[in-house]
């Protein structure tokens, strides 16, 4: 049950040492290094080649369509910018809660790292990869986040990045393993790419099987009361095509880099919409400040009409100014809420948004999606992006030891003897591939120009 804080027992301490271990330790002594652990954590996150790559794959539109707009990188650093402002407004709204938030190094982390394991081609490959994997585990980019961090970047040998407890807790935005959160679909298996829906195969949104023992260790230091609580999911009501289970709870941290992302994608999205002529003053008129002017906010009413004249005006610097407007007047209105079934501070606390600014960001997200990801000439790349990330699947997945890389083949064939999900390794590779590389790689398979080898820097 959600309530308003009130801030009576702070017996437990986030900062303990539980929530700074990782899972393989270290006994690093370099010269003078005084960083906090989740200082650590925030520079192999920037440092790692997962990040690296979000710079050529696809936030909302194509890679290659115009050099002005977010790319998944440029959203990520966004979401970071956010998400330390979040926590600023928290800290002077809740001082009782400073000791929790004391790291912008944490929520950096998270918001810099919540889109590194999502594929190319945006839903789409997404979607491809979910449909390949369909008898093998499901794909998913929060899963394949998890994974990034918890075995497949090298900074380790077998454990990822080896980030802190409470980094990896925070990045789970569904704590809970696929298997128990399938539902089992009915549609037919597609004799055809090309006829493939993604509404009918929509992800299981949850950590993957193959990772079961990263997702316990993470939840190992929470009570027995607190662990089943925080895994428990339920039908998603607020989408009622959604045919999967869907866990019911996150932690504070990500609370925060979820609003964070939500607010970034509403607004800064928007804003590429805008610049490109995708979306016109019409459309916003009756699509968003129609329906604003109806929810009962002061700050609200007083500023939609002149925020939409800032947001088509043809002076950058205004257009600027109204996304600031808007971003500020949704990172002030967050509060705290308590979750009184949970006994850990991490889980007892949320961040939320107010109910009418809650109401505002869902308008500008479905504008966003009707007029945006929903336009033909999106749609179009995206399913593009689909049938590229499906044809690379089938190719590897048919004779894997003839067409995978040297070290993904390596992976596959320990895998394959080991009797583990040797098809997860063929999905690791191809959701590790930004949009250009895929795109070339799947030229030199199928296309009859350009026989000659393409480069494999990207070998992992």
């Amino acid at each position: 049950m959600d309530s308003k804080p009130q801030f009576d027992n702070l017996t437990i301490n986030p900062q303990t040492q539980a929530w700074h271990q990782r899972i393989h330790g270290e006994d690093k002594h370099r010269r003078h290094d005084h960083r906090t652990p989740f200082q650590r954590d925030r520079a192999r996150i920037l440092h790692s080649a997962a990040f690296r790559r979000l710079q050529a794959k696809t936030q909302v539109l194509g890679i290659g369509m115009n050099d002005f707009y977010r790319t998944r990188l440029t959203h990520s650093l966004e979401v970071s910018q956010i998400g330390t402002g979040i926590t600023a407004q928290l800290k002077r709204k809740y001082p009782q809660l400073k000791p929790v938030l004391d790291s912008n190094s944490l929520i950096e982390s998270l918001c810099l790292a919540h889109d590194i394991g999502h594929p190319p081609f945006g839903h789409g490959g997404e979607v491809a990869l979910n449909y390949m994997m369909r008898s093998h585990g499901g794909f998913e980019g929060n899963g394949q986040t998890f994974r990034i961090l918890t075995k497949l970047e090298p900074y380790t040998p077998n454990w990822g990045m080896n980030l802190t407890r409470r980094t990896l807790l925070g990045i789970l935005k569904y704590p809970a393993h696929y298997s128990a959160l399938v539902v089992p679909q009915r549609h037919p298996e597609v004799s055809n790419f090309r006829q493939l829906k993604p509404a009918n195969w929509l992800s299981v949104k949850g950590v993957f099987d193959d990772d079961k023992a990263s997702l316990d260790w993470v939840l190992a230091n929470l009570t027995y009361k607190d662990r089943q609580a925080f895994i428990s999911s339920a039908q998603e009501g607020t989408n009622p095509n959604y045919p999967h289970l869907k866990p019911l709870h996150k932690s504070l941290d990500c609370s925060i880099m979820e609003l964070a992302d939500d607010i970034a994608y509403a607004v800064h999205d928007l804003e590429d919409a805008i610049v490109m002529g995708i979306v016109n003053q019409n459309q916003w008129q009756h699509s968003v400040v129609e329906k604003l002017q109806q929810i009962n906010e002061p700050w609200l009413k007083q500023e939609i009409a002149t925020i939409g004249i800032k947001l088509f005006s043809n002076e950058h610097h205004l257009r600027k100014d109204a996304i600031g407007t808007l971003v500020n007047g949704f990172v002030t209105a967050i509060e705290i809420i308590e979750k009184s079934e949970f006994e850990d501070i991490l889980l007892k606390y949320n961040a939320k948004l107010d109910s009418d600014f809650a109401k505002a960001l869902d308008v500008l997200k479905a504008f966003v999606y009707r007029f945006v990801i929903r336009k033909p000439e999106i749609q179009m790349l995206e399913f593009k992006g689909q049938q590229i990330v499906m044809e690379l699947f089938e190719a590897f997945a048919c004779d894997p030891e003839r067409l995978l890389p040297e070290n993904t083949r390596c992976r596959w064939q320990q895998a394959n003897a080991n009797n583990d999900n040797a098809m997860r390794v063929i999905a690791d590779y191809i959701s590790g591939m930004t949009d250009e590389f895929a795109s070339k790689l799947h030229q030199q398979l199928f296309g009859t120009k350009n026989m000659g080898l393409i480069d494999i820097s990207q070998e992992r």
